[in-house]
């Protein structure tokens, strides 16, 4: 007897113990034909699943999540020959900055993962939020975001397209997107000058820009974050107005050309430094070493860290 796989029911009823997943299942789950899923596998080595004894391959939910962050690169633009290259320098970018230990708390962050997955499914508002004021009393903002929240959210945006799940995306944002402005309004210090954080039009959604501006916050540094369609035309009038101490412009895109200009005319036309950050950072950040614009990353350890640097005339342009 077999399943729908074509794996026997008693060897496919071990390898469910074992979290691990045929093909069939992955394509269900990520929206990814196996034709592809094998493509990405064999032509750019971008999904590594084991094999039974008789050829069929397994992907555990590791291989599920970068699938899914495939996906995502994939639709901001990135060619996929060039995904596998930004995977490693994110996931060596992460285990700089993690703190020792970081990786044996994977499993827990999992479970938190699932509980705020059950509570979303049920549109458990309440439920959500006693989840979220314990995530916060048991980790760091950086890992309650970046390791619990976000990867969940970016899960879910990209299957929100299949009926019903839709809705589902669109209650956690709408919950996080509350809590975080809630967060930037109280929780910064009264500073006369404040660093400006500006999403790139159509770059990101508001929720990335939202946590980017907490992470890069500090208790001796405001960021005032300014809302999703700010033209970058009108930039410089802003920063007359405010006088920041820095503009940081974020974006989730492949740089293109345009994108280096608008950069270049904004550096050499205001009086306060530019930076970049974001996912668009670490692609662009040979592209414009040597510039006027500042690469600060897209993980919230190394964002901040540099952002001081840069502040302060020590990191390197």
């Amino acid at each position: 007897m077999t399943d729908i796989a074509g794996i026997p029911s008693f060897v496919a009823a071990s390898f469910k113990q074992e979290d691990l997943f045929p093909i069939r299942e992955v394509s269900r789950l990520t929206g990814v034909n196996p034709v592809t899923l094998r493509a990405w596998e064999r032509r750019y080595g971008l999904i590594q699943p084991t094999r039974t004894d008789s050829g069929h391959r397994l992907y555990s939910q590791a291989d599920i999540e970068a699938v899914r962050s495939i996906l995502a690169w994939i639709e901001r633009g990135v060619a996929v020959s060039k995904v596998g290259k930004i995977l490693a320098r994110a996931d060596a970018a992460r285990s700089v900055a993690a703190p020792r230990g970081e990786e044996a708390e994977g499993s827990e962050w999992d479970d938190w993962q699932e509980q705020f997955r059950v509570a979303v499914g049920n549109f458990d508002d309440a439920g959500l939020a006693r989840l979220y004021g314990h995530v916060f009393s048991t980790y760091p903002l950086t890992v309650v975001f970046e390791q619990i929240l976000l990867p969940l959210w970016r899960e879910l945006l990209v299957r929100k397209d299949n009926f019903g799940q839709t809705s589902e995306w669109l209650f956690l944002d709408s919950f996080l997107r509350s809590r975080v402005l809630a967060r930037l309004s109280l929780g910064q210090p009264a500073l006369s000058r404040r660093v400006l954080l500006v999403a790139i039009p159509g770059h990101c959604h508001e929720l990335e820009l939202l946590v980017t501006g907490l992470l890069l916050a500090s208790a001796e540094l405001a960021v005032m974050v300014l809302a999703p369609g700010q033209p970058l035309l009108e930039l410089p009038l802003v920063c007359e107005k405010v006088e920041p101490r820095a503009l940081v412009l974020f974006s989730n895109h492949a740089p293109d050309e345009e994108l280096q200009r608008s950069l270049a005319r904004l550096a050499q036309g205001l009086e306060c430094p530019v930076a970049l950050a974001g996912e668009a950072a670490d692609l662009a950040a040979e592209i414009l070493a040597g510039s006027l614009v500042g690469c600060l990353g897209s993980d919230g350890v190394v964002m901040q860290r540099r952002l001081q640097q840069f502040l302060e005339g020590h990191l390197d342009t």
